[in-house]
């Protein structure tokens, strides 16, 4: 869902009104681990893995999946759950610590495969997803086994790192040396990535930290930049004890680096130690500040009297050492550019900017929780889907934190799936049982599976509220399921909806053409889409320069009949807004061009199903039309295409009146000096070679029979491969192969 603009008249400042602080770990009902952090000038990023799946006695590490968040005001924090499975991406296994990096509106992930196996590449265009294999040359991996190079050396081959220079370019590093064997490795790499391929430059350089203390290099690389200066930093060895967050500084990106001194120790806050066996960090800078996230064990340890959560086999006080939690706390330069040592603190940073109420959020956007749990529902090829599920019987319920109402909200909506009766949300000041400022009861949808949208007036919202809380209230446990929520009063702007490419509706009868599809709009809710693609990638751009249709992802090409949608996959849809002009039968034409006999695609009006359509070919040159019979209603209406079988392209639509009426593409070929050429006409073709040498002339009535009086004639024979048959008179091509 896209989220409403924002209008609010207070506090828009950063920190303006805002003195409440944020409490770490930033989610403290489920177990998180090896974060990494980016920024854009919107939203600061962490991704991690989990611990979840680890039962309580568990003496080892089970990692599959990668979690991400992202925050406007660094104490309010969107969990978006699940963005990447290994259990459900064909290819990968366990997915340990990994990196993340934002340029140009594309999230960028490299991740260990098998916790040392080798390194993954994907991409986004969203930190939600969906996530794609970014490595291409046809590799599965950048690095190790099917990769483009292997580990070069380094024992474990992962902790991968991700940095992306002012310039654009991208360097992957990863670790580590084995502790036991090795303990005095410094046997890290770094690699180069050169351009949008994103094949290495070379295999990888060793980096270098010179100067170092007895504590060496073990594992978790990472580089920053700052004032013009790039820091390694990483995790050491266990040789000392506990390991720290150590850093070297260079002039050059590939180092070598000198040690400077250790960015994050063991964090312990009054003397008891809240991390335990390892370490793991990431840097970025976000609106003038700097911030480490980092992994420690507060939940496991019930460290200032956080709920302990079950380990994964529902057996409580799980292993500490297995059960880790994710915090965030601000990091501090020195005037030399050295970084001061982290302080470990309870609250976190603060907030830097008020939290706008007026926005449509994920279930789980929050500072503080309590009595809550939550489900990913990961499908590969779709942006991450996360549910709140409040264990509404207990004390249950979001915090969130620096809320700007303005002058004042007037109500409040939640899409909720609810198995129960009278579960409801309470609307709350200052504490879980402050002032009631509202209250929704939820619709029994009948299961926590179908979602339905809920409202509710509020009262007693304005300015600057520093503590909001959403109670749950229920009978039972996890009978409701919260999607999303959002605030409306004083600040909203009502959603704008999708709207026709050209500004105006397509006529039928008429020709639409399919990379025209409507312009999307803008506010929440399935209104304002006009398209779903599969892979965020526009594959068209391979064949065509520049994307026609720019951050949609929708896959256009530039044929010699203009342009076409490629690349069609199955549930992938687009929609036109059309203007009927009279009810009844009409005639659908589309012009196609496959190599299978397995493609398909249906229509609907106004989701309702009007036509499925089977589409088989021979060539990808050579474009024909498939036909169905279709019924209209008058008037403005929304067409839906969906494809329903895999790769075919498609040119365009035309509609023509009355049922199997005659294609109006048959009836006139070309115009040229008022001479109209129709169905029982003819034209001049011309045949050339792929040296652009004319080889035939002649005439047919289209294109189409030109194709075959080609394949007939005896002079076929004397060219070899694929040749160019032209219409002299509106220019249509089409390639068509002979063969000896």
């Amino acid at each position: 869902m896209k989220l409403l603009k924002k209008v609010t008249m207070f506090g828009l400042l950063a920190g303006f009104g805002v003195s409440a602080l944020a409490d770490n770990p930033i989610s403290t009902y489920h177990y998180l681990a090896d974060p990494g952090a980016a920024a854009d000038d919107d939203y600061f990023y962490i991704i991690t893995d989990s611990d979840d799946p680890a039962p309580a006695n568990s003496n080892g590490y089970k990692i599959y999946a990668l979690y991400a968040f992202r925050s406007r005001d660094m104490q309010n924090w969107t969990d978006y759950g699940i963005i990447y499975d290994a259990r459900k991406v064909s290819g990968i296994n366990d997915i340990w610590a990994s990196g993340i990096a934002v340029h140009n509106g594309t999230f960028y992930i490299v991740f260990p495969d098998g916790g040392g196996g080798g390194i993954g590449y994907i991409k986004a265009p969203a930190i939600e997803g969906p996530w794609t294999n970014a490595v291409g040359q046809g590799k599965d991996k950048l690095v190790g086994g099917r990769g483009i190079i292997g580990c070069d050396g380094v024992s474990w081959c992962f902790d991968p790192g991700i940095f992306i220079d002012d310039d654009g370019t991208t360097y992957v590093t990863w670790g580590g040396g084995e502790s036991t064997s090795r303990p005095n490795t410094d046997n890290f790499d770094i690699v180069k990535l050169n351009d949008a391929k994103n094949a290495p430059v070379g295999n990888g350089s060793h980096v270098k930290v010179n100067n170092l203390p007895t504590r060496k290099m073990l594992e978790a690389s990472y580089i920053h930049k700052h004032k013009g200066t790039y820091y390694f930093s990483y995790s050491t060895g266990w040789q000392q004890g506990a390991p720290t967050i150590d850093y070297g500084t260079s002039n050059n990106v590939m180092g070598p680096y000198t040690w400077k001194g250790t960015i994050l120790g063991d964090p312990s806050m009054n003397g008891r130690s809240i991390n335990g066996n390892n370490n793991h960090h990431g840097i970025a800078e976000f609106k003038g500040h700097s911030y480490v996230v980092y992994h420690d064990r507060r939940i496991a340890k019930g460290h200032n009297g956080l709920e302990i959560i079950p380990a994964d086999d529902g057996q409580p006080k799980p292993n500490e050492g297995y059960h880790r939690s994710v915090s965030v706390d601000e990091m501090f330069y020195n005037a030399d550019g050295t970084i001061q040592t982290v302080k470990v603190t309870d609250e976190g940073p603060a907030q830097i900017e008020n939290f706008d109420p007026y926005d449509w959020y994920p279930a789980l956007t929050s500072s503080k929780q309590k009595g809550i749990r939550s489900r990913s529902n990961f499908v590969q090829g779709k942006a991450a889907e996360h549910v709140l599920l409040p264990l509404s019987s207990k004390e249950s319920w979001l915090r969130v934190s620096g809320v700007d109402f303005g002058t004042a909200a007037t109500g409040f909506t939640v899409e909720a799936a609810s198995a129960a009766d009278n579960n409801k949300i309470e609307i709350r000041t200052g504490s879980a049982t402050g002032t009631l400022a509202g209250t929704c009861t939820l619709k029994n949808t009948g299961n926590k599976n179908t979602y339905a949208e809920n409202k509710c007036e509020v009262e007693g919202l304005k300015g600057i509220v520093k503590q909001l809380f959403l109670v749950f209230k229920g009978d039972r446990d996890s009978t409701m399921a919260i999607k999303a929520w959002g605030f409306e009063g004083s600040g909203t702007t009502p959603p704008e909806p999708q709207k026709p490419f050209s500004g105006k509706a397509w006529e039928i009868p008429g020709k639409i053409e399919m990379e025209d599809f409507d312009i999307p709009g803008s506010g929440r809710g399935s209104e304002i889409k006009s398209y779903s693609e599969n892979d965020s990638e526009d594959h068209g751009i391979e064949n065509g320069g520049k994307s026609y249709r720019e951050d949609t992802g929708v896959d256009i090409y530039k044929k010699a009949t203009g342009y076409v949608v490629g690349y069609n996959q199955s549930g992938e849809w687009l929609e036109y807004t059309v203007n009927v002009k009279e009810a009844g039968d009409y005639t659908m034409f589309a012009s196609v061009a496959t190599d299978n006999s397995t493609a398909s695609f249906t229509l609907s009006i106004d989701d309702k199903s009007i036509a499925e359509v089977p589409v088989s070919g021979d060539s990808w040159d050579d474009f024909v039309k498939v036909k169905a019979n279709v019924t209209l209603p008058a008037g403005e209406h929304v067409l839906r295409f969906t494809v329903t079988g895999d790769w075919f392209d498609i040119d365009y639509m035309t509609f023509a009146k009355g049922k199997d009426a005659k294609d109006p593409d048959d009836e006139t070929i070309g115009i040229k000096g008022f001479r109209v050429l129709g169905a029982d006409a003819v034209a001049n073709f011309d045949v050339f070679d792929l040296t652009g040498k004319k080889v035939s002339s002649f005439t047919a009535r289209n294109i189409h029979e030109a194709k075959k009086l080609w394949r007939e004639n005896p002079q076929s024979r004397n060219v070899q491969g694929v040749c160019i048959i032209r219409n002299r008179y509106n220019g249509a091509v089409a390639r068509v192969r002979t063969t000896r």
